[in-house]
């Protein structure tokens, strides 16, 4: 089912050409210059470990059950959170438990695979919802260990940016001035393994500027801790009409999903200077529209998950070692939970999953949101991490 579903390119503004310039020159970071090793220290309280500890290890969940009450214990041992606002980005912490973001309030949850009742952490200020925007996507910082911080994309009234804090502690920009619209606004983000942040963006609606190289938007931007270009300049890869989640394997693979709203949902690989516009590279996945809605990704060995709106489901596909599809992608939890959004994966294997049933497209049941963790498919939880 790979496919070639494009977009038509048209030229940027002078005004991006100025933010690029920026991003350059000052990081437009605010406040943020590199003088030596990195040691932010932290403001506010240090998140809380809660269970499970070291010693007592994250359990592994069961196979997909059939859904039941909000009260995992009792009833679906696959919901482990219930009651939430449209959760979108979420985290894994070093204790096993999860910490995920909601794109309407802004509030921070620590959620835990015993199934304790979520705890609330702190409400990230200046969000501004309108259009599709929000809270957007979460991100640990590489060096959270020692500096407890958190890294989201969110939308303001008059931008999109990064920004980072401790928990309790007032959000510093990190990367400013990204294209702002009512439609399309991105919100991937991901570290890689040498610390560079990749930060995905939409192209708000306006197909042109996802080509245009003097535009920050439609683009996978890759910047240090501090929102300074990482190696070349700022633009990785261009061409993108909405990344929405950004993953990688344990190859190093660098993944995005970028949404159609409304039209095919597309799997890229994303590769230094890469061009996914017409005429570029072809994705590696074209998920039709009524099954699309492309909204979340992780990496499991040759497996990837992709959480679909729109297709209420996870779409699984398995790549070979070039990074084409082995067969037909699969469904799962086709039609469980409703409209399926981040996807990520546990050391153990489990997916962690949020719906978005609350989020004005979907029906809600009186438990949503829900944050789910379950074990994919046999063949794919076997895989090696």
């Amino acid at each position: 089912m790979a496919g070639v579903g494009r977009r038509t390119a048209r030229r940027g503004t002078g005004l991006a050409a100025a933010l690029v310039a920026c991003l350059l020159t000052a990081g437009c970071g605010g406040g943020y210059s590199p003088a030596g090793p990195f040691r932010d220290l932290p403001r506010g309280a240090p998140p809380e470990v809660g269970p499970p500890t070291s010693s007592q290890p994250a359990p592994v969940p069961g196979g997909p059950s059939t859904p039941g009450s909000s009260d995992g214990r009792a009833g679906d041992p696959n919901v482990v959170a219930t009651g939430l606002t449209v959760p979108t980005g979420l985290v894994l912490l070093p204790d096993g438990t999860a910490v995920v973001g909601e794109r309407e309030t802004g509030r921070l949850l620590q959620v835990f695979p015993d199934h304790s009742p979520a705890r609330e952490l702190m409400t990230v200020p200046g969000i501004d919802t309108a259009g599709d925007g929000g809270l957007l996507g979460l991100a640990l910082s590489p060096t959270f260990a020692q500096d407890g911080l958190y890294y989201a994309y969110i939308s303001t009234a008059s931008d999109n940016r990064v920004v980072r804090f401790p928990v309790g502690g007032t959000p510093n920009p990190v990367l400013t001035g990204l294209p702002r619209g009512d439609v399309h606004n991105g919100g991937g983000l991901v570290f890689g393994a040498d610390g560079t942040l990749y930060v995905g963006t939409g192209d708000i609606g306006d197909p042109g500027l996802g080509a245009d190289p003097a535009s920050l938007a439609g683009k996978v931007l890759a910047v240090d801790v501090f929102g300074q270009p990482a190696g070349s300049g700022p633009v990785f890869a261009r061409g993108l009409r909405d990344v929405t989640a950004l993953c990688t394997g344990g190859d190093g693979r660098l993944f995005a999903t970028d949404d159609g709203n409304g039209g095919p949902g597309e799997l890229d690989l994303v590769t230094a200077g890469g061009d996914l516009g017409p005429g570029g590279s072809r994705p590696v996945l074209e998920v039709p529209a009524a099954g699309a809605g492309l909204a979340g990704c992780a990496v499991s060995g040759p497996y990837v998950f992709l959480g679909a709106l729109t297709g209420r489901k996870v779409v699984v596909t398995q790549l070979d070692g070039t990074g084409a599809p082995t067969g037909e992608p699969t469904d799962f939890l086709a039609d469980r939970y409703g409209r399926l959004r981040t996807v990520v994966l546990d050391p153990s294997g489990a997916l962690w999953i949020t719906t978005s049933n609350k989020d004005g497209a979907g029906n809600p049941v009186a438990d949503d949101d829900r944050v789910l963790r379950v074990l994919p498919p046999s063949s794919a939880a076997d895989s090696p991490l």
